[in-house]
């Protein structure tokens, strides 16, 4: 059925101009969205299969339409016109006709008033209705069936924006990979209970660059931010039915568009504010972005903005072009494989990355990026594309490398120039320090960057972003506080969620008062955060994890934006802030030790012409591990010692011929352990030992000796040429003999 037969409003003009005037010009293709030039604003969309479209104007709160303007111009399959009357601040939509035939991929309907994709900022929210969905729900042909009923009270609308902002002495901080410590938060529970937030300001950008917010990341060391979802996203009907919203983020309507909660001002710009204030205290901003999909569902879901400007170029649909392929888990595949949607997806990250100078971005569900009709491709278009774009290429690109389709895990396979979560890291430190049977062998490679996926075509360790917790799962408090999930606030019966946690409450779920098991929490923590940041490659701390913060054991909270989520900033007793000096001692040690963050995979191998190998693994004997040693089952201390004479380049730099040490012990019980003797130094000196207070670290321990390691600990030394006082002693003991 073609739609320009069906009823719809007239076309009106409702500024009091006269009919025959001219209202809008041909204007330009190109740039797509609606761009204002000083004088006037073009309007630019793209739609292969298209009519006719309309933009609608509206009031300065989106509230009452004045009238409708139909684009006069369509070049390259763009519908373009220019509106010498339109400033920013304009609010607008679009109506788009064409055919509604769900059963060969379309589904226009200019009853649905549309978001523009390229829009800049929206007004207002959406608010669920049965007019928002292209179908009339509840008729007997479901999708087939055609709604006639207007959407424009319940829909989000663009405005138009002035993007001119001074940056002044803004500098981007470019922190190397090598030097990266990622810092993940969610940007509105980040500062929603800070106590030196104001009132107004809290749970937005605004609050994210307030001064206490921005000391306590640059006093932590953390050289880069992680956000989770900002861009424009849909609060999920079945969460607003039942009291909830979509609190991360996953669920984007808008990909150049900020979410309008997370504003604090009118002013898009405030977005910019914060980038310029967090570079001023060398904090790189990277934004975890989800173009894998939209909020716009499968075929049951609602038409708000792509499904109604385009479906068959936007979505992947199955053969039979009713019905859409599923690879995200969420209804619906964006088509990255269509040129202009690659062109959207690519316009938007570098809007971002040169209006905005966000300095990375994290991609969910990354496989699908580089998904093509036959599966996945490292050399598929979006990722070549980014390889060879000017300015993607000079940002952090970070992939989630997996999603739900056939082929989906894809962990060590995306190309140069990317970084990628490492689960397997994740699931192997978690496992090892709970005890369990076998870790070694894999303790190693994961400690060591993970060689064994990463270590080829050229990428380096920090190619592998290491983690022991994320916004998705436990915090770091509840991996060692909770054997299960406990996710009833979810209202799903506690059903969602992982299972497989590789979690320990060692004796009681959840809080206790009970001293061992708390002081076995700590450690453990401890051991966590300091095996994260002693392992090559790029570590990444969960917001809260620093000092031990908990959400009651819900490792699925993606719709609690209440304070199960929120940093209570209040709540930190004196065990989280001896945790946060803690973490902040680990991020100042790996920053001091260059061998901790190696440019090159440590290979284990000897060099003959330094005489020295660069990683030894040894037994608590220090004896070099054996293929047996490897295989014990039952194995749970290990020694790495990372030899600061082999140098990344040959070529020898200030800082980085220190030797270091690593003991990581995941007994139950102490272990003795032999500090090696090592060519260049006369003792050990201990850095950090997670059994002590850190005032306790500093002494010095001779070549051979026993030092008993404390059950479930780690230890770091690093080789120092002063003599041990016990040596000294027995030097001056066997002198005065003589």
């Amino acid at each position: 059925m073609n739609i320009e037969s069906k009823t719809v409003r007239p076309h009106r003009r409702l500024v009091g101009r006269a009919l025959d005037r001219p209202r809008i010009r041909e204007g330009r293709p190109f740039p797509l969205g609606a761009t204002w030039d000083g004088i006037g604003v073009n309007f630019a969309l793209f739609s292969a299969n298209a009519t006719k479209v309309e933009v609608c104007l509206f009031d300065i709160n989106g509230e009452r339409e004045l009238e409708r303007i139909e684009l006069p111009e369509y070049t390259d399959e763009v519908w373009h016109g220019y509106l010498e009357e339109a400033r920013p601040g304009t609010v607008y939509g679009y109506r788009v006709y064409g055919p509604y035939e769900p059963a060969l991929g379309h589904r226009f309907n200019p009853n649905k008033l549309l978001m523009d994709p390229y829009a800049k900022q929206l007004v207002g929210e959406l608010t669920w209705d049965p007019s928002l969905f292209g179908y009339t729900i509840g008729h007997a042909d479901g999708d087939l069936s055609f709604d006639e009923r207007d959407s424009a009270a319940f829909v989000p609308k663009c405005r138009v924006i002035d993007p001119a902002f001074t940056w002044g002495l803004d500098r981007r901080p470019q922190t190397p990979w090598e030097q990266t410590i990622i810092y993940e938060a969610h940007l509105a529970g980040f500062t929603k209970l800070h106590p030196d937030v104001p009132t107004d300001e809290r749970g937005t950008f605004s609050g994210l660059m307030s001064e206490a917010v921005v000391d306590h990341l640059r006093q932590l060391g953390v050289t880069a931010i992680e956000l989770l979802p900002i861009h424009a996203f849909v609060d999920d009907s079945y969460l607003v039915e039942k009291g909830l919203r979509n609190y991360w983020g996953y669920n984007t309507i808008g990909f150049f568009a900020p979410k309008q909660r997370y504003l604090a001002t009118p002013f898009v710009n405030e977005i910019k504010e914060v980038v310029a204030h967090l570079h001023a205290a060398g904090i790189e901003v990277i934004l975890d972005v989800v173009y894998n999909h939209t909020a716009e569902g499968n075929e049951s879901g609602p038409t708000l903005s792509f499904k109604g400007i385009d479906n068959a170029s936007y979505y992947r649909l199955a053969e039979d072009k009713r019905y859409y392929i599923n690879d995200t888990g969420t209804g619906n595949t964006v088509n990255l494989s269509h040129q202009r949607v690659l062109q959207m997806v690519t316009d938007s990250l570098r809007y971002w990355a040169q209006d905005v100078r966000i300095d990375g971005f994290r991609f969910d569900l990354a496989t699908i990026l580089g998904r093509e009709p036959h599966g996945f491709d490292e050399g598929g278009g979006f990722l070549d594309a980014c390889r060879q774009d000017p300015v993607l290429s000079q940002v952090k690109l970070i992939a989630e490398p997996w999603d739900c389709g056939p082929g989906g895990y894809q962990v060590g396979r995306f190309s140069p120039g990317w970084a990628e979560w490492n689960d397997r890291y994740r699931d192997t430190v978690r496992g090892y320090w709970r005890g369990d049977d076998g870790m070694l062998a894999d303790l190693a490679a994961r400690v060591t960057a993970s060689a064994d996926l990463f270590n080829k075509r050229g990428r380096k360790p920090w190619a592998s972003v290491n983690f022991i917790t994320a916004h998705d799962g436990f915090t770091l408090n509840d991996l060692v506080s909770y054997n299960d999930k406990h996710n009833e606030a979810n209202g799903e019966e506690n059903r969602d969620g992982h299972s497989h946690n590789l979690s320990n409450n060692y004796g009681v779920e959840g809080p206790t008062d009970d001293p061992d098991i708390k002081a076995t929490r700590l450690r453990q923590m401890r051991n966590m955060l300091a095996t994260l940041l002693f392992s090559q490659g790029t570590p990444m701390i969960l917001g809260g994890d620093e000092f031990g913060r908990s959400q009651g054991g819900n490792n699925n909270a993606y719709a609690q934006d209440n304070e199960i989520s929120w940093i209570d900033w209040d709540a930190v007793d004196e065990d989280g802030a001896a945790l946060l000096e803690f973490t902040k001692l680990l991020i100042r040690t790996r920053k001091r030790q260059p061998m901790l963050r190696r440019g090159r995979f440590l290979s284990g191998a000897y060099n003959e012409e330094l005489d020295v190998k660069d990683v030894t693994w040894l037994t608590p004997a220090a004896e070099e591990m054996s293929e047996d040693n490897w295989h014990d089952q039952n194995g749970r201390c290990l020694g790495v010692l990372l030899d600061g004479r082999a140098q990344p380049t040959g070529i020898r730099r200030r800082g980085t011929d220190a030797t270091l040490l690593l003991i990581l012990n995941a007994h139950d019980d102490g272990v003795k352990f032999t500090l090696p003797e090592v060519v260049g130094g006369a003792s050990w000196v201990r850095l950090v030992d997670t059994n002590l207070a850190p005032e306790e670290e500093g002494a010095l321990f001779a070549f051979g000796q026993d030092y008993v390691v404390t059950g479930r600990s780690l230890l770091l030394f690093e080789l120092s040429r002063r003599v041990a006082p016990q040596v000294k002693a027995e030097k001056s003991q066997t002198l005065s003999k003589a």
